[in-house]
C-alpha cells in the first residue's frame, strides 16, 4: 500500500494533506523519514505521524449513537450540524453511513456503519425490522387509536395503508409506537392521520437493539460482536 493511502486510511488527512505531512517530516516509517508519499508500506511497518503510531483497522465498523436534536443524517448540509461530526476519533467518516435516517427533530437510537450488506438487511422492507418510538403528543390520544393503527391507516399523499403497528399508552399524551416499515416521516404522519400532532419523538429500539441507557445525547460507542451478529440475524 502507498504511504499516502495508508495515512488517509488511518487519520483524518486527505491524500494530498498526507503527502504534505510526509514532506514536512512529520511521518516516520520504522523510525526513518520516507523519501516520498508514494513509498510502499505493509502491516510489518511501523508508521508514525507526529510521534503517534498509526494502526490500519481491518473489517467493517459498527456504531450505536444516541442522536441529539438538531443533527442531520447526511455528510453534507450547509445549515445544520451532522451526526458524523459527533464521531470524535473515528477516521474516514465519509465512508460511514447511517442505517436508515432520523430526521433533524427526532432523537434516539441511530446505527452507523460502513457495511452496506448489514445495513441493507436492517432497512430492507422484506425483513420487517421493528422500530419502536416514544412520542409525546399535542393532544390526548383518541380512544380507538390502537385499533386503527393495528389495522393500518392511510397517510396523506400515500394510497397504500401502513402495515399493522402496535401502540402502548404510557399516558394519554405519551405513547410507544412500534412500526415495521420506514416511510418518510412515518410516525409523525400516522399521528397526523389520527388528528394529532407529535411534539417530540425519540427512537428507543431497532430490531433487537435497545438504545444503550449509558449513552447520553450525542454520545456513541462501537457495537459488540454479539450485537452485530444479533442484528444481522434478526
Amino acid at each position: 500500500m502507498r504511504l499516502d493511502k495508508f495515512l488517509a486510511d488511518t487519520t483524518d488527512l486527505t491524500r494530498s494533506l498526507a503527502t504534505k505531512a510526509v514532506k514536512q517530516g512529520r511521518v516516520l516509517v520504522n523510525g526513518e523519514k520516507p523519501k516520498s508519499a508514494s513509498a510502499k508500506v505493509d502491516e510489518s511497518d511501523e508508521v508514525t505521524l507526529d510521534g503517534e503510531v498509526l494502526t490500519l483497522e481491518s473489517g467493517f465498523r459498527y456504531f450505536i449513537m444516541n442522536k441529539p436534536l438538531g443533527h442531520v443524517c447526511t455528510h453534507r448540509d450547509s445549515t445544520h450540524p451532522l451526526v458524523f461530526d459527533l464521531l470524535d476519533g473515528v477516521v474516514n467518516r465519509m465512508d460511514l453511513h447511517t442505517v436508515g435516517r432520523l430526521d433533524m427533530d427526532t432523537t434516539g437510537l441511530l446505527l452507523i456503519t460502513d457495511d452496506g450488506q448489514w445495513s441493507h438487511h436492517l432497512t430492507s422492507p422484506k425483513h420487517h425490522q421493528p422500530k419502536t418510538y416514544r412520542a409525546w403528543l399535542a393532544e390526548d390520544l383518541r380512544t380507538d387509536a390502537e385499533e386503527k393503527l393495528a389495522k393500518g391507516i392511510v397517510l396523506e399523499d400515500d394510497p397504500e395503508p401502513t402495515k399493522p403497528a402496535q401502540l402502548e399508552r404510557v399516558t394519554e399524551r405519551e405513547v410507544l409506537l412500534t412500526i415495521h416499515e420506514g416511510r418518510y416521516h412515518q410516525v409523525r404522519r400516522m399521528f397526523a392521520a389520527l388528528g394529532n400532532h407529535v411534539e417530540k419523538l425519540h427512537r428507543e429500539k431497532m430490531g433487537c437493539m435497545q438504545l444503550d441507557p449509558a449513552l447520553k445525547e450525542g454520545e456513541f460507542r462501537p457495537l459488540t460482536d454479539d450485537e452485530i451478529d444479533a442484528l444481522a440475524h434478526g
